[in-house]
């Protein structure tokens, strides 16, 4: 039942995750008025079971590995990891999956908020079923889809039955399972094998395919893999699960190979799908349960009239939080710019053009090896019709490197376009790389010449004078 009249707004965002945030903000900011419409948790994914909690999971791993890689740090390092610390300064780290501050943000900033399930009901309108009834939204200029993805679970024989885990209940658990079974081989897979196992836990990773980290260079996944066995994580690759059997506490998982793997905790990592199932977009013609076209300013394809936007994981052009956010930017300044009769910049690197999903988008797996990637790797160049040259180098090798930590082990890549003599996509593998990535980052979206980056002089001794020793690979024409 319908209560009340029609509420008009000038943008209308649904969902309220670190993308719908960030649109409501710009459009706020631009002088018209937004609502925002979240059923769940406002800060989203991110900020309570996914970004935030999961890296708190990890980050005392991390450091306890690179203090026992020193000497003199090594002798003082006593015990374990205390689990049952590590896991309340999660919980803080989550708000204790309270969105009080949050909303504080949103009255703050001026953005109202509507809780409750949002759907669309036809051109410019928004349908929310609220535990007072259903409140209708109008947008005089935009509607806004920013509601996300889910972790996809396969239609395996007993999967349901036995109740497994999800990315959500990874990041999210108050307790160290005793065995914890992983499947997958992507992010989520490697990252919470990683940190489970650092708290107690005997993992087994399970990876269908023949390597980790598919869409990242080949060594980047070996290097992965081979950290998680030295850290004690029995890495099966080619492990396909055929069925799984739940008994009171146990799960049994047998593999298409005959073999089987007992488990107290099954997490299931084997990709996401787009939260579109049930948002009325068949009221505006669309398929629900699909990811949504876009063009590069987040405007939906094949809807009439210049209103519906969708950006973050919803779009799939980047499942990435901090991708989600650019778009956000990128989207609300697309919808201010058109609410206000101004001509669009949608040229590559336009302001209103998402250019960064394609060609720059940085990403930081954060296991030990940490492995980051920003822009092509040489496979994408070359199936793009590139002409270009990997130049690698061995982080090992680097002065700051070693004195890092000892025994430092990992890899630097860059893939130069050689026509236009600009580096097109980096990735780098070992402790501590992640702060190597920006500047990677600024070099592929920035499209500074590779003569020009001999005169960005890296400091001595740090791991970042792997960029010079990048560049004299090139330049001597060896690898």
């Amino acid at each position: 039942m319908v209560s009340g009249e029609a509420e008009q707004y000038d943008v209308v965002v649904l969902g309220g995750g670190p993308t719908g945030e960030n649109l409501a903000d710009r459009t706020r900011a631009a002088g018209l008025s937004t609502v925002l419409v979240e059923s769940q948790l406002i800060g989203g994914e991110c900020s309570y079971w996914a970004c935030m909690p999961s890296k708190a999971l990890l980050r005392p791993a991390h450091a306890l590995a690179h203090a026992r890689a020193l000497p003199g740090a090594r002798e003082a390092v006593t015990g374990e990891l205390d689990a049952a610390a590590v896991l309340a300064r999660r919980d803080e780290f989550t708000w204790h999956w309270h969105d009080d501050s949050q909303v504080t943000w949103l009255r703050d900033t001026g953005i109202d908020l509507v809780r409750g399930h949002g759907r669309l009901a036809g051109e410019r309108r928004v349908e929310v079923e609220t535990p007072e009834g259903v409140r209708v939204l109008t947008a005089r200029h935009a509607v806004a889809v920013c509601t996300g993805s889910r972790a996809a679970l396969p239609p395996v024989p007993g999967l349901a039955e036995a109740h497994p885990w999800t990315s959500r209940d990874a990041t999210s658990s108050a307790k160290v399972p005793g065995r914890l079974t992983v499947v997958g081989g992507g992010v989520v897979a490697v990252e919470m094998a990683t940190a489970w196992r650092a708290l107690g836990s005997r993992v087994t990773l399970l990876v269908r395919g023949g390597k980790l980290l598919e869409r990242m260079e080949p060594f980047a996944g070996e290097l992965v893999a081979d950290g998680l066995r030295a850290a004690g994580v029995d890495v099966r690759l080619g492990a396909e699960v055929v069925r799984l059997a739940r008994q009171g506490g146990e799960v049994t998982l047998t593999l298409a190979d005959g073999s089987s793997v007992a488990a107290d905790e099954v997490l299931y990592a084997t990709g996401r799908v787009p939260r579109t199932d049930d948002i009325g977009l068949a009221s505006v013609g669309l398929e629900p349960g699909r990811w949504l076209p876009v063009d590069d300013s987040c405007l939906v394809e094949g809807v009439p009239g210049g209103w519906l936007y969708a950006a973050g994981d919803v779009n799939h052009r980047a499942l990435l939080t901090h991708q989600g956010k650019y778009q956000a930017r990128i989207t609300g300044a697309a919808i201010a710019a058109r609410a206000a009769g101004e001509p669009l910049d949608t040229a590559r690197w336009g302001a209103h053009a998402a250019s960064a999903d394609t060609a720059g988008a940085p990403q930081v797996v954060f296991t030990e090896p940490e492995a980051a990637a920003v822009g092509l790797s040489l496979a994408e160049a070359e199936r793009a019709g590139l002409r270009v040259r990997a130049v690698d180098y061995e982080l090992g090798h680097v002065a700051g490197a070693s004195l890092y930590v000892d025994d430092y082990r990992g890899r630097a890549r860059m893939v130069v376009d050689l026509d236009r003599g600009v580096l097109v996509g980096a990735t780098f593998v070992g402790p501590g790389v992640a702060e190597l990535l920006h500047s990677a980052t600024v070099a592929v979206v920035g499209e500074v010449p590779v003569a020009r980056l001999w005169h960005a002089v890296p400091a001595y001794p740090t791991v970042s004078e792997v960029w010079l020793r990048l560049l004299e690979t090139l330049r001597d024409g060896v690898d």
